[in-house]
């Protein structure tokens, strides 16, 4: 399977590194400002870059036909231009705030635990993280669905939400529930990108599969890859 990692920081690097646990080589290698015209001819696309760019990649890439794995966060209010994008050029897309598996997994635990809270007037919540100080977007992409996931669980409370950006601290998101008997914690700790490099890998293969043989199309989010029996 041949691969265009488009922004090649320390992200697009690490991708590159792992790219043949997947069975991918590297096709192109296009960073900021480059011709996306090396990418053609990949069988999929994992973007990495920044916020502002994401539309502009994305319809370079629909152009291409090429499906991709968008790990950029903070631009999910230009989604309905990214759905037209896919739409009208027949290619396939993948999205997520977070493409580590355990975060996804964690999504679901805190869904279920604000499911079974709601009801229970007692308990508030809280809602933090911590992320490296070169990242743009406070909150995180992550804690934002972190959120969105416990409202439309039925938790009808406020939800008091808080972010830090200090050092290179990889990310931590913690959700709480707190009454006067009890507080319940969950929190989940990246130790390295090396997750999120695996996790966008395996929706690049997702992609890359599912192109052969049901012809997928449209916006997809890792959690379908992870969660949808096929």
């Amino acid at each position: 399977m041949k691969l265009a990692i488009i922004g090649y920081g320390k992200m697009g690097r690490l991708i590159d590194q792992l790219a043949p646990e997947y069975g991918f080589a590297v096709h192109a290698r296009v960073d900021v400002g480059e011709d996306f015209s090396q990418a053609a001819g990949a069988d999929a696309a994992i973007e990495f870059t920044t916020p502002e760019a994401v539309c502009g990649n994305i319809e370079k890439l629909a152009a291409l036909k090429l499906p991709v794995v968008v790990g950029t966060t903070g631009w999910l209010g230009h989604m309905d231009r990214v759905r037209s994008l896919t739409e009208k050029n027949g290619t396939a897309l993948i999205w997520s705030p977070n493409f580590s598996v355990g975060v996804n997994v964690f999504l679901r635990v805190v869904r279920e635990a604000a499911r079974l809270l709601a009801d229970e007037k007692e308990y508030g919540a809280w809602a933090w993280e911590i992320h490296h100080d070169t990242k743009k977007d406070a909150p995180s992409g992550t804690m934002l669905k972190l959120v969105d996931e416990m409202k439309a669980a039925g938790y009808p409370r406020n939800i008091d939400v808080s972010s830090n950006r200090a050092g290179r601290h990889p990310g931590t998101h913690e959700i709480g529930f707190d009454s006067a008997a009890d507080t319940i914690t969950l929190r989940h700790a990246a130790r390295s990108r090396e997750g999120f490099a695996r996790g966008a890998l395996k929706a690049a293969q997702w992609l890359v599969e599912n192109q052969k043989t049901d012809r997928k199309q449209g916006v997809f989010e890792f959690s379908d890859v992870l969660f949808t029996k096929r």
